[in-house]
């Protein structure tokens, strides 16, 4: 086992990776309980399944898109710590419009 930061990458793209799988398959089962409660009236046992398991897979979105905005930002703090050791500036994030010319 290394202490390398390359180690440290690998160990959290790793942890990511199991909770983008978890999400993903909360989705499924998400989109099958659905298929079910389809079938079934409003108040029945497959429908509060749909409707526990939708919520679950809100939570477990949420959860994902908060844990990525941490590697964002953790990321972004590791990048101005080594410009700073190397006593520069730290140049401003890249342009990611891509041509996004339209407002939403």
């Amino acid at each position: 086992m290394s202490d390398s930061p390359a180690h440290g990458r690998t160990a959290g793209a790793g942890r990511l990776l199991r909770k983008a799988a978890g999400t993903v398959v909360t989705g499924v089962v998400g989109v099958l309980v659905v298929r079910a409660a389809e079938r079934g009236e409003p108040g029945s046992l497959p429908r509060k399944a749909a409707v526990r398991a939708t919520r679950w897979g809100i939570v477990a979105s949420r959860r994902a898109e908060a844990a990525m905005e941490q590697a964002r930002l953790a990321a972004g703090d590791v990048r101005a710590q080594a410009y700073a050791d190397l006593g520069e500036r730290v140049p401003p994030p890249a342009d990611r419009s891509g041509g996004h010319d339209h407002s939403h």
